[in-house]
């Protein structure tokens, strides 16, 4: 069983088929040839089931959030404001790139979104200062994977519903990884452009008053971020709660800048639907194929398997990490969690680990899986943003932010509290 769904699983992909339907089909599979019993007659029951979950209301209103600020020009005063605040560092408006991403993911929960949104407003940029176009572009697809770790994260969501993990949680143990790399993304950053200073463009020094009068534009979105998360740590509000208030509190700051018309709200609308109704279909497909792999015993297959080869925890987990990197060339980064959650996870907590500490250290695998060829998503939005230049060049700018990464999964697996000292204290 296992053979047939890696090579049904890559082989079905490489027809270029929507995830989504791959994963029904791979369900269909292993019903027709693996199970004794008709699982396909639970299909609609099974869809209806997840679909109506309350949880995934949180999805379409974050996306939403999104789009309202993109759309609405707050992207580009954010940027802007950012360039006053870190463009005196060895790198300059290369650190402005990693600082907006960490803002707009701290409100998109979606990297791709986040990737698109300050490419869109930076690249302009690069050409007329004169940037290392590698290093300019990698910082931007590496900066832009921070949206599914840093809370709201839409990944997170969806883990929390997968594994029936704690969303609040979920969110709590993201923050401080996720602050962690874009501060490791700024540190190396500025040891590239201290050695080589030809890299990082002009660094460029605002006054004090320029630098004050540049939180106007700040402050909204810190503001809206304090209210998501807070009113879910406080016990305010859900996080599908949250959401709604946030879609609210993103409408007031756009109409507080003028950016609020009816065009906008269409395409914010639009987007947001095509957005939801992609992770809705492979969210429930992957529901589909969990039900028929615990249905047709794989975990027991897979604990046999892994039990014949005698690994320790440490090691187990060792394999764990290089699936994720390896599967991460080949797989689109919501699928490849969908696929392997109902898998790895019991396995993993069987093996002592905390589900909450491995979902965070999923996210950065699959961070990594954005910006990895041939099917890093991040790269192609980079590129898309560009207006000449080979992808080779941004697959070479994201090698120092990728190692940062790794450097990342060892820390969390050498201190889980980096992870868990949050959740743990908040509890």
């Amino acid at each position: 069983m296992i053979s047939y769904l890696t090579i049904g699983l890559l082989g079905l992909l490489s027809l270029s088929i929507p995830v989504g339907i791959v994963l029904f089909l791979l369900g269909f599979g292993i019903d027709t040839f693996f199970s004794p019993f008709p699982l396909i007659r639970g299909l609609g029951n099974l869809v209806w089931s997840t679909s109506n979950n309350a949880t995934l209301i949180a999805i379409p209103f974050f996306v939403l959030l999104g789009e309202i600020l993109v759309r609405s020009g707050i992207a580009t005063r954010t940027y802007a404001a950012l360039d006053r605040w870190v463009s005196w560092l060895p790198g300059g408006l290369v650190h402005a790139n990693i600082a907006t991403a960490t803002m707009f993911s701290a409100t998109s929960g979606s990297s791709v979104a986040t990737a698109a949104t300050v490419a869109t407003v930076a690249m302009p940029q690069a050409e007329k200062l004169g940037y290392d176009p590698k290093l300019f572009s990698g910082a931007i697809a590496a900066g832009g994977t921070l949206g599914i770790m840093i809370p709201p994260s839409i990944n997170l969501i969806v883990y929390g519903f997968l594994t029936q993990t704690s969303i609040p949680r979920l969110f709590l143990a993201g923050l401080v990884p996720g602050i962690a790399l874009a501060l490791s993304f700024v540190l190396v950053t500025v040891l590239i452009c201290a050695v080589r200073p030809d890299l990082g463009g002009q660094r460029r020094v605002f006054t004090a008053s320029q630098m004050l009068r540049a939180l106007l534009h700040l402050f909204p979105i810190i503001l809206l971020f304090t209210v998501i998360i807070g009113s879910i740590y406080k016990g305010w509000a859900t996080p599908t709660e949250a959401a709604a208030v946030g879609v609210a509190g993103a409408i007031a700051i756009a109409a507080a800048f003028g950016g609020v018309s009816m065009a906008m709200f269409r395409d914010a609308i639009r987007g947001t639907v095509k957005i939801t109704s992609m992770i809705m279909l492979v969210v429930i497909g992957a529901s589909f194929l969990n039900f028929t792999l615990a249905s047709a015993g794989i975990g027991r297959e897979l604990q046999t398997f892994l039990g014949d080869m005698g690994l320790t925890p440490l090691a187990f987990m060792l394999v764990i990490v290089c699936v994720y990197i390896v599967l991460g060339f080949f797989i689109e980064t919501l699928s490849l969690m969908v696929v392997t959650i109902p898998i790895i996870v019991p396995l993993v907590v069987e093996q002592g680990f905390d589900p909450i500490w491995f979902g965070i250290l999923m996210i950065v695998l699959i961070e990594m899986a954005l910006i990895t060829p041939p099917v890093g998503l991040n790269l192609y939005v980079v590129q898309g943003a560009r207006k000449g230049g080979s992808m080779t060049e941004v697959m070479l700018g994201t090698l120092p932010y990728m190692a940062m990464m790794l450097a990342m999964v060892a820390a969390l697996i050498a201190f889980p509290q980096i992870a868990l000292f949050l959740p743990d204290a908040l509890q």
